[in-house]
């Protein structure tokens, strides 16, 4: 089992920044595809970036290209969601998300990932 604890959620107000952070309790987080959802209220939980286990490829959805930056530390055990010019539409709770792979890939849908965190609010006033 991987336990993944989301934190740094918290208000800003619109074009402010935030980094919500995720460590992970896996022996061997380098062996983890990581990813990071959100999900608004009344939404479905909708897919915002991710991140191989080395960190070579990442992907984003294109309402946060250019806005989101995801990155990992292996040796922290902790993958991040770094996020400027946040807009009203950003606020919901972010989950991140764990899938044990192989090789250089990352994964975009809910449904791939074998764990979640229980999720950070992240809020963006107007």
């Amino acid at each position: 089992q991987v336990q993944l604890v989301e934190s740094g959620g918290g208000s800003v107000q619109a074009g402010g920044s935030l980094t919500v952070s995720c460590t992970a309790s896996a022996r061997t987080f380098s062996n983890y595809a990581m990813g990071w959802f959100r999900q608004a209220p009344g939404k479905e939980r909708e897919f915002v970036a991710a991140i191989s286990r080395s960190g070579g490829t990442t992907y984003y959805t294109d309402s946060v290209k250019g806005r989101f930056t995801i990155s990992r530390d292996n040796a922290k055990n902790t993958v991040y969601l770094q996020m400027n010019s946040l807009k009203p539409e950003d606020t919901a709770v972010y989950y991140c998300a764990a899938k044990l792979t192989i090789g250089p890939v990352a994964f975009t849908r809910p449904n791939d990932y074998n764990y979640w965190g229980q999720g950070t609010q992240v809020t963006v006033s107007s």
